[in-house]
């Protein structure tokens, strides 16, 4: 999701922030740049790198407790899509079944869907915070409970690639995000040219 259907990392940092300033009295700052550097992470990792100076269990309370705000400020404020997103999802959810796998929290996809009301171009999700598992795994799981013969995920950053091979799918990078890929693999400068990729890669399969 992040750093390929959309930038929330600005109102991501200002819930963060003012959870912090609550619970932790002002333990540290929250940016953007903050927030930029850990998605795509778990959210045990997330707790490691943005509060080493708490104990590793205080530190994932504190970030559960920031992922929970989120969710509702996200609700209510939402991120910034990347150019032509809805009409390319439109286009997109014509041909392909589409799904959302990220290491995110409970509920961070359903604010997402919820806010822009995109329920209707999806078939399913999955996430670190349902399970607990990270996203080689839920891609996998996925492809499973969907019966998917050929897959593509599209992410930006290096893990994304990493979590795709693991679990037997393509991958697209979304060159416009927010990481790069040591590999030489199809790439894309944004979200809207998309289609034009995925026609090469499926070519003539039945879909």
């Amino acid at each position: 999701m992040d750093g390929t259907l959309w930038d929330s990392s600005e109102n991501v940092a200002k819930s963060w922030d003012e959870v912090v300033r609550k619970e932790k009295n002002g333990l540290r700052r929250i940016t953007k740049e903050d927030i930029r550097g850990v998605m795509g992470l778990t959210m045990t990792d997330i707790a490691k790198t943005l509060f080493p100076m708490l104990k590793e269990e205080e530190a994932i309370a504190l970030t559960d407790c920031c992922g929970e705000y989120e969710n509702a400020y996200l609700r209510k404020f939402g991120g910034v899509l990347y150019p032509q997103l809805e009409d390319t999802l439109k286009a997109l959810s014509c041909r392909y079944p589409l799904y959302i796998v990220s290491n995110c929290q409970k509920g961070y996809i359903e604010a997402f869907l919820d806010y822009y009301d995109f329920w209707k171009y999806f078939k399913d999700i999955e996430c670190f915070g349902n399970n607990n598992m990270g996203k080689a795994y839920n891609i996998g799981l996925v492809i499973r409970r969907n019966r998917l013969d050929h897959a593509v995920y599209v992410g930006d950053i290096q893990g994304d690639y990493n979590a795709s091979r693991e679990a037997g799918a393509d991958f697209v990078h979304a060159a416009y995000g927010f990481g790069s890929i040591r590999e030489c693999v199809p790439a894309v400068l944004a979200f809207a040219k998309l289609p034009e990729v995925l026609a090469e890669i499926f070519e003539d399969e039945t879909v």
